[in-house]
């Protein structure tokens, strides 16, 4: 039997699986956005009309590895998930949303394996959900900001 004290004691874990898929998550989609070269993703926003395209795909990139990495290390996470809902927004907007809520939509399963259609933007709906939930509730322990702040206090308290 779970008394509330327990169930106060696990509450504070929850958000690291969320830091954990999220910020792989952002990790694994800026590193394959340089894997395949940024100038593929810069010619995919030039074609959805996204102004400096080349600038535009840097930034991008920059923000979803370093933002990625302080979501995982639970740094900074109020600040970082302003341009990483942005990113998300955007993509959510310009790409997802004519192809409605469900991300997977199974069209056939055939001899080669199932086959699927385009994506639509509850993915992005869902990370933004995360990062909210990490902004607002705290990044939980083990997280860098208790840390930094824990060492500035101490920096503080021996002046």
């Amino acid at each position: 039997m779970t008394t509330s004290s327990d169930a106060s004691h696990f509450k504070r874990w929850s958000a690291l699986p969320l830091r954990a898929i999220v910020g792989y998550g952002f990790i694994a989609h800026g590193y394959a956005k340089v894997v395949n070269g940024p100038d593929h993703f810069a010619a995919s926003l030039q074609a959805l009309g996204v102004p400096s395209p080349h600038l535009m795909a840097w930034i991008t990139i920059g923000f979803e590895l370093l933002g990625g990495l302080a979501v995982l290390v639970g740094a900074y996470i109020p600040l970082f998930s302003i341009p990483l809902t942005v990113i998300l927004l955007v993509a959510a907007i310009t790409v997802h949303l004519p192809y409605g809520f469900t991300s997977i939509k199974l069209r056939a399963v055939t001899t080669a394996g199932p086959e699927f259609g385009p994506p639509g933007y509850e993915t992005n709906v869902l990370y933004i959900a995360a990062l909210a939930t990490l902004a607002l509730g705290g990044s939980g322990p083990f997280a860098l900001d208790a840390w930094l702040s824990h060492f500035q206090e101490r920096k503080r308290v021996n002046r």
